[in-house]
């Protein structure tokens, strides 16, 4: 019998981080995806060079892609440097992929990568969310609320 998975991820170091999405987007459903590595990428990951700011996930063929994530070239690697925009695999189980494919086409909602992170045993980890995007209106009520918590917050402290 399977492991029961934890409720949240086990984060020990993260790399990039797309805080814009959770601005733009309704976050429904949140996975973790194993990335498909090559060569000096996993070295310019640990150095912290990343940036998925505006990247997401897509379907290929039954595999899900990374695309557009910026890992740039690592600074002491050779000739056989990797290209720093190139799509990754990501590796899902396949439960996974068939929730997320059933979601993409019957739903409309879109797969956004959240972070880049790595977990203790040292594996390069995305966090992978399926989300459908705000109207303009969610957005000022987002951001309506960001600022009245802010203001709340400031209000207790200042009361004591």
């Amino acid at each position: 019998m399977a492991r029961p998975k934890p409720v949240t991820f086990d984060k020990l170091k993260t790399v990039a981080e797309n805080r814009r999405a959770r601005f733009d987007y309704h976050i429904e459903d949140v996975f973790e995806a194993g990335l498909a590595l090559q060569g000096t990428e996993v070295k310019a990951l640990r150095a912290g060079e990343a940036s998925i700011a505006e990247s997401y996930a897509e379907m290929k063929d039954g595999e899900v892609w990374l695309v557009n994530a910026n890992i740039p070239e690592y600074s002491h690697g050779n000739r056989l440097n990797h290209e720093p925009r190139r799509p990754r695999k990501l590796l899902l189980h396949e439960r996974e992929i068939d929730k997320l494919l059933g979601a993409v086409e019957r739903k409309g909602m879109t797969m956004v990568p959240l972070s880049i992170y790595f977990n203790r045993t040292g594996r390069a980890k995305v966090e992978l969310a399926l989300a459908k995007g705000k109207q303009t209106h969610d957005k000022r009520a987002s951001i309506k609320e960001r600022d009245w918590k802010r203001d709340k917050a400031r209000l207790m402290r200042e009361r004591g």
